[in-house]
């Protein structure tokens, strides 16, 4: 039975842990969030031997999002799934350990590192806590991992569980809803373990990764990763 968590109890917690949140914001400031040196490192895949790379599934199209949906379509991770040069795992964890439909589920008192730790939570949109459901799927996307040899994976930002860049501290329906810096409980888990994770708003780093899965294509340097966008840097004060 799914342990039922008092709200009011989650909102103290929030407002408690949300200075500590901050600082360690300020000190990811001045890290990379993608690893570009690591993708221009990456081989050049073949037919015979495609670069193998995990997706959230949703990115893929697949119906798997909270509310049956693909949560709309996605270019970046298109252009990738139409590669003959790639290898292409698809995974939704929160439809791994709770089905689709589903209700929305948000982390509540840190990011998913700090749920890998026991410092926070992940909580539905109900009152529920799903942190050990979303613990096993992070666990079993990173089995898929390790089995599949993965290189790189492109995941959905902003999700509780794939977000690699930015997520939402507490309820996203909430009037006031407030954003973090951080990756959710399996991107969390991948990058714990050395799999390079980049999200599907990460432009640059994905036209170095079309630029190996594409022979011919032309490299955009004007393109920016979500950590460099006017939003973010206004957004977090950085």
């Amino acid at each position: 039975m799914r342990k039922k968590v008092d709200s009011s109890k989650v909102f103290v917690m929030l407002n408690y842990v949300y200075g500590e949140v901050l600082i360690k914001r300020h000190r990811k400031e001045k890290k990379a969030m993608t690893d570009k040196e690591y993708l221009r490192q990456l081989r050049v895949p073949t037919k015979e031997n495609p670069l193998r790379i995990l997706m959230s599934a949703c990115l893929s199209g697949i119906t798997c999002g909270w509310d049956g949906t693909a949560n709309g379509e996605f270019p970046t991770a298109l252009k990738i799934l139409k590669s003959d040069r790639v290898k292409v795992v698809k995974f939704c964890p929160e439809e791994y350990s709770y089905g689709t439909p589903r209700e929305m589920s948000d982390i509540y008192g840190g990011n998913g590192f700090d749920v890998l730790e026991g410092k926070a939570r992940v909580v539905s949109e109900n009152g529920e806590d799903w942190t050990a459901g979303m613990i096993k799927a992070s666990e079993k996307m990173l089995d898929l991992a390790k089995q599949e040899q993965i290189e790189i994976a492109v995941l959905m930002d902003i999700s509780a569980a794939c977000g690699s860049q930015v997520i939402y501290l507490g309820n996203r329906f909430s009037e006031n809803k407030v954003y973090q810096i951080g990756a959710g409980v399996s991107a969390a888990q991948l990058m714990r373990n050395g799999v390079k994770v980049i999200s599907h708003r990460d432009y640059a780093s994905l036209e170095i990764l079309y630029s190996k899965i594409y022979p011919n294509h032309s490299l955009d340097t004007s393109k920016k990763d979500h950590h460099e966008t006017d939003w973010y840097k206004e957004y977090f004060k950085i």
